[in-house]
């Protein structure tokens, strides 16, 4: 029996079987919709022990902690980017220390960065006519960079909005968004993947596209007819430019989109599968025991865009090719293959050496494993049913969800039900499908226990042909009982575990804020971030203190200004009740980390500027009086006197 130290450090002994708890409570739910989904493939009574007593959680297991800690002045090995969920962010972590870097905001506003408030923010995010922002709130879900030759390049990094169904794109080098953009006729856009190189010229080796899933299926067009016939109802697949970030064309599919992924050499893309029965309803979502891993030949439906064989739903002008399973009977002029895979799978992705897509089941306790050059020779017409380009289908545990791969033939998979992750052998998985009953006791290599119900996890570089097999990153949806109680909201738990030996290790764990989905380890080698800005590239920049000045053009004014530690570029500046006022700043220096902040007091104005970076801000001057113009952001000793007035005229 495990214990934990009550406020008066009292040793209390930790609630018997609350893992059995958690487990039979999940499978009993799921029983109570009248499923039995074969989930008894997995003896919980071969499962490790609990996460606090399990080998490398604690300090009684031999490890050495000291190896993966990061001291002061110390620098990570690694870049994690992780999903906000519905704080619609994007997080940067430091690892192993498992540090929080920065909060990148997307879909969300940000009253520090001033994300959402700023002229250029607004424009990227999108406004109404009154110049409120469109939307101000986001579900991130989904992280994944832009690819050279099989592995990450350091461009970019995109990451879909599940709610308002955009896609953007943040820049690496200042780490900040730079498009968005939405997609029509979609509702629910969950999984998201780039291209790992072009699949209709050879010679061009990196991301063009991003392709983008649909989760929820509609009435097509969703304008108000059709409304309880779900006959009508499908889902799109969508296609967008990776550098101008418009959307080339969406593929009409069965079946509600999960999660994507790419192949390395840019044929195919493939998206995991639920609901192929078409259900609106819970239980109508889980009648079959198998639904389906989508394969998308990217060269034959842009041929078929190009010869003219596509269509156009309600207003939008995007280019709609037909890649239902009906009309994609014939492999020698398919668009689309449906693989069968249990039992509403969440998650797809690829080993390393482009050999394998690993399916995982959610609803069965295996893990479906498909050949990428058996699905190939299916769209060739050398393979009788795509069913056939399955080549392991391993019993691992309750509820896998995601899997994550090193570079010795392992692939590790979250099981949500059991709280665990297991360690599983490629090729033993193989040949126990072809037959080899030795090979069965040569699978599951490993197990350990994480606190608790993991939902995604991923390796380090896993996703690129430079995995490493270093670690493997767990994002816990509970935490009870782990870290100092915050209130009825919990913090998440992310858990490093260590996968370089045979045994994994458990050797730390850091709260997160709600809610991380996917996430990208990155080595730090691979990402250049600069540290100063280039004031050319922004056209307003005001170039020197003496540039500062007020123009009026009737009741338009523009406040052109310098911040320059401590001072900002006019003392005081006028305008009258009722002005359009745009105030254009302007941070003139040149150190490293020396940002400036700039507030207005009751006008709901608060941004930064960070080295040679221009923004801007426009807002109604709509109540007369004094109103001191301050630094908000910490940055010199007369940080408290680096002011300006603006005085309001009645």
């Amino acid at each position: 029996m495990t214990t934990h130290k009550d406020a008066d450090a009292n040793v209390v002994p930790e609630q018997p079987g609350r893992r059995k708890f958690l487990n039979t409570a999940a499978i009993t739910g799921l029983a109570g919709a009248g499923l039995s989904m074969g989930l008894a493939g997995c003896n919980k009574e071969d499962a490790a022990p609990d996460a606090a007593t399990a080998t490398g959680a604690g300090s009684e297991g031999g490890i050495d902690y000291a190896k993966y800690a990061v001291h002061p002045g110390q620098l990570d090995e690694y870049y994690a980017f992780s999903s906000g969920g519905h704080s619609g962010e994007v997080r940067i972590y430091g690892l192993p220390s498992g540090r929080e870097l920065r909060r990148i905001p997307v879909f969300n506003m940000d009253c520090m960065l001033g994300w959402g408030i700023t002229n250029e923010s607004k424009a990227i995010i999108g406004t109404n006519p009154d110049g409120s922002l469109k939307y101000n709130t986001g579900d991130t879900h989904h992280v994944h960079p832009s690819y050279t030759d099989g592995t990450y390049d350091g461009r970019y990094i995109f990451v879909n909005d599940k709610i308002n169904t955009r896609v953007a794109r943040v820049r690496l080098d200042t780490m900040e968004c730079d498009k968005i953009t939405q997609l029509p006729n979609v509702q629910g856009f969950h999984g998201i993947f780039p291209d790992k190189r072009d699949p209709l010229d050879p010679a061009i080796n990196h991301t063009t596209r991003v392709f983008c899933g649909n989760e929820f299926h509609i009435p097509q067009p969703n304008d108000g007819r059709d409304l309880d016939d779900p006959s009508k109802y499908f889902c799109l697949f969508s296609c967008v430019d990776a550098e101008t970030m418009q959307v080339r064309w969406q593929c009409k599919v069965d079946g509600n989109l999960d999660l994507i992924a790419t192949s390395y050499d840019g044929k195919l893309v493939c998206s995991n599968q639920y609901n192929t029965e078409r259900g609106v309803h819970y239980v109508d979502m889980m009648a079959v025991e198998r639904d389906s891993c989508i394969f998308l030949n990217v060269a034959r439906i842009e041929a078929a865009i190009a010869a003219g064989k596509s269509f156009t739903i309600g207003d939008s002008k995007v280019p709609v090719v037909d890649g239902t399973k009906a009309a994609n009977a014939d492999p020698a002029t398919a668009l689309t293959c449906y693989v069968p895979v249990p039992k509403n799978p969440h998650g797809v992705n690829v080993s390393p050496d482009g050999k394998y897509y690993a399916c995982a089941g959610k609803l069965s306790p295996t893990v479906t494993l498909i050949a990428h050059e058996l699905v190939l020779k299916w769209f060739d017409g050398g393979l009788a049913e795509p069913r056939d380009a399955v080549v392991a289908e391993p019993e691992v545990g309750l509820g896998p969800l995601h899997s994550g791969f090193d570079n010795r033939g392992y692939c590790y998979t979250t099981l949500f039900l059991d709280s665990q992750i297991v360690k599983w052998n490629l090729d033993a998985a193989i040949k126990a499908y072809q037959g080899d009953k030795a090979a069965l006791d040569k699978i599951v290599v490993d197990r350990i226990d994480v606190h608790y119900q993991p939902g995604h996890g991923f390796t380090s570089m896993g996703e690129t042909r430079e995995a490493d097999g270093r670690y493997f990153v767990s994002d816990n949806k509970f935490s009870k009982d782990r870290f100092l109680p915050v209130g009825p909201v919990h913090p998440e738990n992310s858990q490093l575990i260590d996968i370089s030996g045979d045994k994994m290790l458990l050797v730390h764990d850091s709260p997160v804020h709600s809610e991380p989905h996917d996430s990208i380890i990155i080595r730090r080698d691979i990402i250049k971030p600069r540290q100063i800005y280039n004031i050319d590239e922004f056209p307003l920049a005001v170039k020197s203190p003496t540039d500062s000045r007020v123009e009026r053009n009737g009741r338009k004014v523009t406040v052109y200004l310098t911040s320059q530690a401590p001072t900002i570029g006019l003392a005081e500046f006028s305008v009258k009740r009722g002005d359009e006022v745009t105030i254009i700043l302007t941070n003139l220096d040149k150190v490293e980390d020396l940002t400036h902040g700039f507030a207005i007091p009751n006008y709901n104005i608060n941004f930064i500027v960070s080295p040679q970076q221009t923004q801007s801000v426009t807002f109604i001057a709509d109540k007369p009086g004094v109103y001191w113009c301050y630094c908000s952001h910490f940055c010199h000793a007369l940080h408290l006197e680096m002011r300006s007035r603006m005085l309001v005229s009645a």
